[in-house]
């Protein structure tokens, strides 16, 4: 299965009482390079979430954007700074008999003093939370894959297009190469009867220079090549998986080829033919700079 390396995928899950939202945007580039965003206190879980990613893909510059809500179970704990209200207390007991005051001490009152209670985030588990977030992950993930995978279709279908374009040009090269060597056979016949005239022509001659011609327009090894070529795109294109530096090679080949067909060229015919191949061969190279 072919896949683009652009995508977009978002995953959104609420698990032990806090949200959890997962997005994925990716573009193509020669390596992957993930980057993890999230809050600063969360940041533990981000080597968990890079060795996911790149589990599950091979190519392509990624960011995934993490975002993490408040715990419906809390975050903090409070408690009684006992030290410091039991010193409030006693002060405003000292007070209330040294000038003999009216005793009104009460919790409302104590609870007004700072310090009197503690208040401590609690300590939570930091492999469960960053097990939550990898399952929210994935759900992205998933949701990233599929549209990758839309688009990598799309992408292979075009390629296997224009490889068909390519296969057609290259049979005309094909029926097109004798023509051209019997076209200069009989120009070269033609010439030697215009100079020589009357004269006597010389066929084994005729054929010797035919002969030598013929195998330097010769284009039968390129043709085959690109033929081979053509066939592993259809190969690795049906084999899917991560091909795309493979076929980024491929298509190196191809222009090769193409390029010693269209200078070994001297018919007008035949060169159009070479650029309409070039022609494809790039627009296929365009393509396969998105494939994974």
């Amino acid at each position: 299965m072919v896949k683009s390396m652009t995508g977009y995928g978002r995953g959104e899950a609420n698990l032990n009482g806090r949200p959890i939202t997962v997005e994925l945007r990716s573009v193509n580039n020669r390596y992957l390079d993930c980057t993890v965003k999230l809050p600063r206190i969360y940041v533990f879980a981000e080597d968990a979430v890079k060795s996911r990613v790149q589990s599950r893909i091979s190519r392509g510059k990624v960011d995934v954007y993490i975002t993490i809500g408040p715990s419906a179970n809390g975050d903090v704990a409070i408690s009684v700074n006992k030290p410091v209200a039991d010193g409030y207390y006693a002060a405003l007991k000292d007070l209330r008999d040294t000038y003999g005051l009216r005793d009104d001490i009460s919790v409302s009152l104590l609870s007004r003093f700072q310090d009197v209670f503690l208040v401590e985030k609690t300590q939570e588990d930091l492999e469960a939370l960053s097990a939550d977030i990898c399952t929210v992950l994935d759900l992205a993930l998933d949701d990233f894959d599929a549209m990758r995978t839309r688009e990598g279709e799309k992408l292979c279908q075009d390629v296997r297009s224009r490889a068909a374009t390519i296969e057609g040009l290259v049979s005309k090269v094909e029926t097109r190469s004798p023509g051209i060597v019997a076209d200069y056979r009989a120009k070269l016949v033609a010439r030697m009867n215009e100079v020589l005239q009357n004269t006597q022509i010389d066929e084994s001659r005729i054929l010797t220079e035919a002969a030598i011609y013929a195998d330097k327009v010769a284009v039968d090894e390129e043709t085959v090549r690109l033929r081979s070529h053509l066939s592993q795109l259809d190969h690795m294109l049906s084999q899917g998986g991560a091909i795309g530096r493979k076929l980024d090679f491929l298509i190196q080949e191809f222009n090769r080829e193409a390029n010693t067909i269209g200078s070994k060229c001297s018919d007008i015919e035949t060169a159009g033919y070479v650029v309409d191949i070039k022609a494809e061969i790039e627009k296929i190279r365009e393509q396969i700079q998105n494939i994974e």
